[in-house]
């Protein structure tokens, strides 16, 4: 299982991109892990679906709601990590009005959440392999804060305690 001071697995995630530009077309566009995270921090958070009650009610809009302090303690991108498809994760992006404040990362495959070690097996309520719900804080490739949540809790992967792991480990 990953762990603080381990480099992230390489995998790649995918965006739906609204608007082309900067090399992206319309859709969905392939990222690899490695490439995306080097020479920045960034504020990841996984939870195990899309448009589902808490993800939906609490986990996305604390990071949307404090975007603008997380980059102001030094977060050059933040990460919403699901096992779901791109298409999924736009449409849950366009819902969240995460727009220019989230980025809305699919991993289709569960191949970076396989690769991380932090999978969940919600196989038995219909909804297949999923990613259990927790944050990291990652610099220049390497975990340096990880929150793994508890079964069925939402306590310490939110936006506010990665704001203040960030005012930390980057002030």
């Amino acid at each position: 299982m990953l762990k603080v001071g381990d480099k992230l697995p390489a995998a790649t995630l995918q965006e739906f991109i609204e608007v082309e530009g900067d090399g992206c077309s319309l859709g969905p566009n392939k990222f690899d892990t490695a490439k995306i995270t080097a020479g920045k921090n960034i504020a990841v958070f996984a939870l195990p679906g899309a448009f589902t009650p808490t993800c939906s009610a609490k986990h996305v809009p604390g990071y949307v709601a404090n975007a603008e302090a997380l980059k102001a303690a030094g977060v050059d991108e933040i990460w919403c990590v699901s096992v779901n498809d791109a298409f999924v994760m736009g449409a849950w992006g366009r819902d969240q009005h995460t727009g220019g404040k989230v980025r809305m990362m699919a991993d289709g495959s569960a191949e970076f959440t396989k690769a991380t070690g932090l999978t969940l097996d919600l196989t038995g309520g219909g909804l297949g392999l999923r990613s259990q719900r927790y944050s990291m804080l990652v610099s220049d490739g390497v975990v340096k804060s990880l929150n793994i949540e508890a079964p069925n809790k939402f306590e310490v992967s939110n936006a506010e305690t990665m704001l203040a792991q960030a005012k930390q480990l980057l002030g």
